[in-house]
């Protein structure tokens, strides 16, 4: 696995020089226009596919302060009835995703499968994760009728579980479809809210996430209605049960498995009622680039800085955290658990970057990876940088990169400690004594 994984957990850093990794975002490359206005498809969403290009993309990073971006083919799914077809095309693009990432670190990719065929779906989500280092798939809420939680996908679940698979969801025009409707309420401002939530309840009713539970799945536009869909879900439950109308399902373990990226430009209390559901370190930033204006998506993040500094109750999460420097200094814990069959191969790596920061890199004061003897899957780093300058810089260096971008399959959790320094100036002596 080449470039099987990405993790950056920090996905909205609250210091004012900050920079975001973007969880939610699309290419949208000439091959794919080709394909979908070949099939007559441009407004099968009920919305223009928008121009995109990898220049423009970063030039957008550039200005808002995003590192990384997960890029993800759009709607339509390329599948028109003939799979033959689907097969043939989903690998081309998958391929070219590839070859964009490798031109450039700061994108990473989640491949599309070739749905509706499971099997097909199996060995393209082998391929690109193995040869073409795809960090992760993307999954259509449904594929022309075919839902998500749908007992024929069931092998492709147990697959992705056995990986420790990334999966990233997202909405799709929903089939049958009552077109009078759509073009009543054009499908953005609200059936992708409620395609999100059918297809997320189709696998809870069916306990899916509880019987796959290895998947890390990120529900799009900061979990469309299921803070209100789970709850009378559970309500609702044992009456339905009593009358044979849903099996066993686990609720803790099924949301246990869900992630959420905070695309469509959430309101503060949408962020809140997200909170009753899940925690805060399954909260992940997205732009939805270029569905979304660039100038739109720079006030969202400054909006979402300044609401998440007000919010001390959402500072300290893992992934919505800030750096806290005092007389300059970023210090901080990383705390990490790493599934036991990765252990050797995450130890090696953290070693590595650690070593090699510290050599190499000015600001890197220490990153100093430990093992907690009796929890040997249980990581610890202290990180000091020099100032924020050197810890911006250090995000930035091809070795950090690659080792993000080697270790989201072995990661179980992640959280990140901001300390301040309660003798700074001992510092150097510290330091001095360990010559």
């Amino acid at each position: 696995m080449k470039r099987l994984t990405t993790i950056f957990l920090l996905c909205v850093a609250l210091s004012a020089m900050a920079q975001v990794t973007d969880w939610h975002s699309h290419a949208i490359p000439d091959s794919y226009r080709e394909l979908v206005t070949r099939h007559g498809a441009l407004l099968d969403e009920g919305f223009p596919l928008p121009q995109w290009s990898a220049e423009a993309h970063l030039q957008l990073m550039n200005e808002a302060g995003i590192v990384s971006s997960m890029l993800t083919l759009p709607a339509p799914h390329p599948y028109w009835g003939d799979i033959e077809e689907t097969k043939r095309e989903v690998r081309k693009l998958n391929e070219e995703m590839a070859a964009l990432c490798r031109t450039n670190s700061r994108f990473a990719f989640a491949a599309t499968l070739p749905l509706p065929d499971v099997d097909a779906a199996i060995a393209e989500a082998r391929y690109a994760m193995d040869t073409l280092g795809a960090v992760g798939v993307k999954l259509a809420t449904n594929v022309y009728g075919q839902y998500l939680g749908d007992s024929v996908l069931d092998p492709l679940m147990q697959f992705l579980s056995d990986r420790h698979a990334v999966v990233i969801l997202h909405p799709h025009k929903p089939t049958p479809v009552n077109a009078g409707v759509m073009q009543q309420t054009p499908l953005a401002m609200q059936e992708y809210l409620s395609e999100t939530t059918r297809a997320v309840c189709n696998m809870i009713s069916r306990n899916v996430l509880a019987r796959y539970p290895n998947m890390r799945v990120i529900v799009p536009h900061a979990g469309a209605y299921l803070p209100i869909a789970i709850p009378r879900m559970r309500s609702l439950y044992p009456v339905m049960k009593q009358n044979g109308l849903v099996g066993e399902i686990d609720f803790e373990a099924n949301i246990a498995s869900l992630w959420f990226d905070l695309a469509g430009s959430p309101s503060d209390e949408t962020v809140q009622a997200l909170l009753t559901l899940t925690t805060r370190d399954h909260l992940f930033y997205g732009s939805d680039y270029p569905y979304v204006a660039p100038q739109v998506i720079k006030n969202n993040i400054e909006r979402m800085k300044s609401y998440l500094t007000a919010e001390g109750d959402l500072t300290g999460a893992a992934g919505l955290t800030s750096n806290s420097p005092q007389d300059g200094l970023i210090i901080r814990i990383a705390e990490i658990e790493v599934y036991k069959k990765y252990l050797n191969e995450y130890l090696a790596a953290a070693h590595e970057v650690g070593a090699t920061s510290v050599k190499e890199e000015e600001g890197v004061i220490c990153i100093f990876p430990m093992q907690v003897k009796d929890k040997p899957t249980t990581i610890r780093i202290i990180e000091i940088y020099r100032d924020e300058a050197a810890y911006q810089a250090h995000l930035q260096t091809s070795h950090f990169l690659a080792y993000k971008q080697g270790t989201l399959h072995m990661v179980k959790s992640l959280r990140l400690v901001p300390v301040d320094a309660l003798a700074p100036e001992a510092m150097p002596l510290i330091f001095e004594k360990l010559k």
